[in-house]
């Protein structure tokens, strides 16, 4: 698509009115409310599913690289914010051990035929939470920030052909993003959310067996997203350009563990808002969490598109659900009255050093949530306010983050042993409840045991690696790019396979 023809989309994106968007959603929300008191939404057992982004850098130098569109097409990938992004969806598998085998020999197989196919573009795909190193020849602030004007019409440079996040920067009311950084020492400004595509993640997804149920594994689902963040942080530094001129001791004393949650804070929230990227309050009700979909403040109207889905229904609903950012988030959908699924995605981990690492967390949250509801788990009871203080203290200060928690007991803690052998001990006992051995749990819980064991998450393994480069005299820039080209080094030989980052700990 040329820019002018992008630019034209836009403007017709722009021309929807959104009074009669609001109102069009709101009525597809009774209509998903109609379906979950029919029981439409209901399922059999538990299933599980798996987004998975990626950048692309160059082999030979692990600089950032735009990664072709008709490769993305040709491996199925689907393209994501920016021209070095591409995402995987795995299908959805039922919560057993099979499945689990699924999802993760899905995501190997997928991968393998990705890798191989960009390798003949002189491209590597990378797990990761945030990229440091930039295009070749081109600073970090220039790739985010670099936009053009077409016939009126704000386009940037390096973003993929989305309308919607384009169409961002040309509302109305464009100020509802904040399109900046304002973390330690790192501060920028742009014209468009382009700055988002700093960073990329893994998100499971869990669907639930009764509708009705969902406040109930929602509620879950917030108390355990501050210890599993904790345990996934992987973005402790910006690209070095980004940094004010400020000492390298200084930054790494200031720094956050998960810079990720920050960014995506910060470019799509409001200047000084709370905004739509948010930790969510608990539900009351299913019903209540299509209302929230539906109330939730518009960015972009867009236009609606249908097809012979079921879900055409409500599809102005799923269309403003593409912006309802909250780092849990319920989800209403179905390609066919017997596909309708309510389930909750988990967005807060960062992209993980190995497939392995990323089915620990998957297999890990499908756990908790069906042993934490099964037992009745008193951690229901922490107030939301400690959740919601949990969350952030694992963005601030990763596995060195002061959690509370509430024992299987009923005792409130904040010892880091008693809440990961809780933590742990639960993922077990739901994993095991859907079938899986004990090796077989073992194995799939054993990465993140090893992160909890040694208190290392890849973020701590990032700063370790700079900070040892810092004292051999290396400046800073030249230390953070050295860590980087050593984690994409160290990924390549172990992304794919048994390998885990447990393995980097060993050496």
């Amino acid at each position: 698509m040329s820019r002018s023809d992008l630019a034209g989309r836009v403007t017709d994106v722009l021309t929807v009115d959104v009074d009669e968007f609001n109102a069009r959603a709101e009525e597809e929300a009774a209509v998903v409310k109609r379906e979950l008191d029919a029981g439409t939404f209901d399922n059999p057992q538990a299933m599980i599913g798996l987004e998975y982004e990626f950048y692309g850098v160059n082999r030979g130098t692990s600089a950032l690289a735009r990664v072709p569109r008709r490769l993305l097409e040709y491996i199925g990938f689907e393209k994501e914010l920016g021209l070095h992004n591409a995402e995987m969806c795995t299908s959805p598998q039922p919560l057993n051990g099979y499945g689990l085998q699924a999802q993760e020999a899905e995501v190997n197989a997928r991968l393998r035929t990705a890798l191989d196919a960009v390798a003949s573009s002189d491209l590597r795909l990378v797990s990761d939470g945030m990229w440091t190193i930039p295009p070749e020849g081109e600073p970090a602030n220039e790739y985010l920030t670099s936009s053009v004007a077409d016939d009126g019409i704000r386009i940037a440079s390096n973003m993929s052909e989305s309308v919607r996040y384009h169409a961002m920067a040309n509302t109305e009311g464009a100020d509802s993003a904040g399109m900046r950084l304002d973390a330690p020492h790192v501060s920028l400004s742009a014209d468009t959310v382009m700055p988002e595509s700093l960073i990329t993640s893994i998100q499971p997804h869990y669907q639930v067996s009764h509708a009705a149920d969902l406040p109930e594994y929602f509620a879950y689902a917030l108390r355990v997203a501050g210890p599993l963040l904790a345990l996934g942080v992987n973005s402790p530094f910006f690209p070095p350009d980004l940094y004010d001129d400020t000492p390298a001791d200084r930054i790494l004393d200031d720094g956050w563990m998960s810079n990720r949650v920050h960014v995506f804070e910060a470019v799509l929230n409001p200047d000084g808002g709370t905004g739509k990227v948010r930790f969510p309050h608990d539900l009351d009700s299913a019903e209540q969490a299509a209302e929230r979909i539906a109330n939730d403040d518009t960015v972009v109207s867009m236009p609606v598109e249908e097809t012979n889905r079921f879900d055409d229904a409500f599809s102005t609903f799923r269309v403003k659900h593409g912006t309802y950012w909250r780092w849990v988030r319920p989800v209403f959908d179905g390609a066919t009255e017997s596909a309708a699924n309510a389930r909750i995605e988990f967005r807060p981990i960062a992209g993980q050093p190995t497939v392995r690492d990323a089915i620990a967390f998957q297999a890990a949250f499908a756990g908790l949530l069906e042993s934490l509801t099964r037992r009745e788990h008193p951690v229901a009871s922490l107030d939301w306010q400690d959740a919601h203080e949990n969350f952030y203290e694992a963005v601030y200060h990763g596995l060195d983050a002061d959690l509370v928690w509430i024992t299987n007991d009923g005792r409130e803690t904040r010892d880091y042993e008693e809440i990961f052998s809780d933590l742990f001990a639960h993922a077990k006992d739901g994993l095991e409840s859907r079938g899986l051995s004990e090796n077989e749990t073992a194995k799939y819980l054993w990465p993140l045991r090893q992160r909890a064991r040694h208190r290392v998450t890849p973020a701590d393994w990032k700063r370790n690696e700079v900070r040892t480069r810092l004292d051999d005299g290396e400046g800073f820039a030249d230390a953070v790019h050295g860590m980087q080209r050593a984690y994409i080094q160290r990924q390549s030989e172990t992304l794919i396979g048994d390998h885990s980052f447990a393995d980097w700990l060993a050496d």
